[in-house]
């Protein structure tokens, strides 16, 4: 098992974390502000009551009396308490700025938290192995790049600078309150480990209910996913309805397990309520007492009280960050789980050679996974540099894996034969370099929302419309895209969803050849166009290819026919190859597939003469 870059949840996060640390750390800083100044008022309020107005002794800091004294003392401001409304005021509006700095940079870094993990997460995505993706629903990874970030986001901009904020003026509390009574202070105090204490039972109750309920929004995400990318499937074959009952089922799953958990979550918030609201209640109740039997004075009870209402929210802000740790932790885990998947990555010194050579294929065999069924075996094929080979077999034959080998989409397992190019082992050579110089068209191709130059030019950014309409002619797509209103310009929907079957593989096709690799490979790129065209794109491609190497998969026998060399497969081994000639002569699954198309050719001609 590779070494995980990530081993800890808390070094994922340093490693989103950069760029974001200063706003972060400002954040702390001004929320640290708006605690202190939060604090001062209560003090400012008592000491006008019981200092200014009643004559007591002050309970100010030594430092603060002996400046306030030269100011004139309490005689001073009894007669000018508008200097009293001026502090408070003056307080007041630095509270205010601190609390608009803090939401400020809280909010910048956030988003530039955000930013950080959304680009790390797609561009590592797109260099994880293809097995990787095969092997991971498109909607669950999705459903982690969105909800689970946010929930980290939340986490870490709310909740976590909310504990910073609340341990802060809980300690800074500490102080204040002490210095009025350590009877009611320790009262107050004396509920925070019960708060703690339930929220980390729910802690771990929340987590383990989270996890479930992440995991099922990811299987929803994934059948929603399904169902817009395959729309036309799902509507030509009228499965409407059942679709509907696998989302509404999936759905009303997931929908009882947030029930679950908002009910676990009702049980935290109602415990949270019973025990603040009792805090507060037994400091209202005990303070008064002590005011009653002259231990406290009136300008002290208020203060204190104010004092302990500050604290009830970031006490129970405290419990509710405990309690929801178990949510972010489950999120930091699920992006762990991509960002320590390894990705592709090639040997030391891995070569570039020259591609415009022949292509060998040594006693190859290959399963998809450990213990399943061989799709390949021991096959032996050499591709002349520069021929063109066609291959021929039924569903599961092992065709396409081959290319899959050869693009290195699958790494070939040790032991299990070599796929050289020039003599050098694939292994051996850089991927990026491999697949820059193999064109491949897949039988489904995929198109995106964009134009159609857009989509013909994808693969080569600097190619002009000339090269863009020569590569289309190539395809035979250009007498399609003249009778577009926007021509090239026509927008081409999701997944090439506003052209025909036949259209997306043309354009498929045009895209490769645009890039004129010294590699052409046809996965049964032309199963969806009529025979007529098939006919006109081969005679198009023998005469633009060059000296490049084509590799024909195809199910009809006059896509291959005219091939340097053509191989029939039949389960994961080739069971015959020669030429058309050769083929045909030796009566076996060649020319059986022959003599029924060619039957069904006649017969298709007699129906359109008739």
């Amino acid at each position: 098992m590779p070494e995980q870059k990530f081993k800890t949840k808390a070094s994922l996060l340093l490693y989103f974390l950069k760029g974001a640390k200063r706003w972060f750390a400002l954040a702390v800083f001004f929320a640290a502000m708006v605690s202190v100044t939060d604090l001062i008022n209560p003090k400012i309020i008592g000491y006008t009551i019981d200092t200014i107005l009643n004559g007591l002794p002050s309970s100010l800091p030594a430092f603060v009396n002996v400046r306030l004294e030269e100011l004139g003392g309490a005689a001073f401001f009894r007669d000018h308490l508008v200097y009293v409304a001026i502090a408070v005021l003056i307080v007041a509006l630095l509270s205010a700025f601190c609390r608009f700095m803090f939401r400020l940079c809280n909010s910048i870094a956030a988003e530039t938290l955000v930013q950080r993990m959304r680009n790390n997460l797609f561009d590592h995505i797109l260099r994880l192995p293809f097995k990787w993706h095969s092997e991971n629903r498109t909607g669950d990874i999705i459903q982690r790049c969105t909800s689970d970030v946010e929930q980290i986001k939340m986490f870490l901009a709310e909740q976590l600078v909310m504990l910073i904020r609340s341990i802060m003026l809980i300690l800074l509390a500490l102080v204040f309150m002490s210095s009025i009574s350590g009877p009611l202070t320790a009262l107050s105090f004396s509920f925070i480990p019960i708060i703690i204490g339930y929220s980390f039972y729910f802690h771990r109750k929340i987590g383990a209910q989270f996890r479930i309920v992440d995991e099922e929004e990811g299987k929803l995400s994934s059948i929603a996913q399904e169902n817009l990318t395959g729309v036309r499937v799902v509507r030509a074959f009228g499965r409407e309805k059942y679709e509907r009952e696998r989302f509404e089922k999936q759905n009303h799953y997931y929908t009882d397990l947030w029930i679950r958990l908002l009910q676990l979550m009702a049980a935290f918030w109602s415990t949270g309520d019973i025990f603040s609201y009792g805090q507060y209640l037994a400091v209202i109740l005990f303070g008064s007492y002590l005011c009653v039997t002259n231990q406290l004075t009136a300008g002290n009870y208020i203060a204190f009280v104010s004092y302990n209402t500050m604290l009830t929210w970031p006490v129970r802000g405290l419990g509710r960050v405990i309690a929801n740790m178990s949510k972010a932790g489950i999120s930091v885990d699920r992006l762990r789980y991509i960002m320590n998947s390894e990705e592709e990555k090639d040997v030391p010194n891995a070569v570039t050679p020259d591609m415009h050579a022949d292509i060998n294929f040594d006693h190859v065999s290959f399963a998809y996974e450990n213990g399943s069924a061989e799709i390949l075996n021991d096959i032996s094929l050499t591709v002349k540099a520069g021929s063109t080979v066609g291959i021929l077999g039924g569903t599961g034959s092992g065709k396409s894996t081959l290319m899959y080998l050869l693009d290195k989409l699958y790494d070939v397992p040790e032991g299990c034969g070599t796929i050289t190019v020039g003599g050098v082992d694939i292994r051996t050579i850089k991927t990026s370099w491999l697949r820059q110089n193999i064109g491949m068209v897949l039988q489904e191709p995929y198109l995106f929302s964009r134009t159609l130059s857009e989509n013909i030019r994808i693969a080569r950014q600097s190619s002009d419309m000339k090269d863009v309409r020569n590569a289309a002619h190539i395809a035979s797509l250009d007498d399609a895209i003249d009778h577009f209103s926007e021509g090239y310009d026509t927008y081409v929907g999701e997944r090439g969803v506003t052209l025909s079957g036949g259209q997306k593989q043309r354009t498929a096709i045009a895209q490769m050849l645009i890039r004129k690799p010294p590699v052409m490979i046809f996965d049964d790129s032309l199963s969806a166009v009529d025979a007529e065209t098939d006919a006109k794109i081969r005679a198009a491609l023998k005469e633009n290819v060059g000296d490049a190497t084509v590799i024909l998969i195809a199910h009809r026998i006059t896509t291959l026919m005219n091939a340097d060399q053509i191989i029939v497969m039949d389960q994961g081994r080739i069971v015959e190859r020669g030429d058309h000639e050769k083929l045909l002569a030796q009566n076996g699954i060649y020319r059986r597939i022959y003599d029924l198309q060619m039957q069904q050719s006649n017969i298709e001609e007699e129906v359109d003469h008739e």
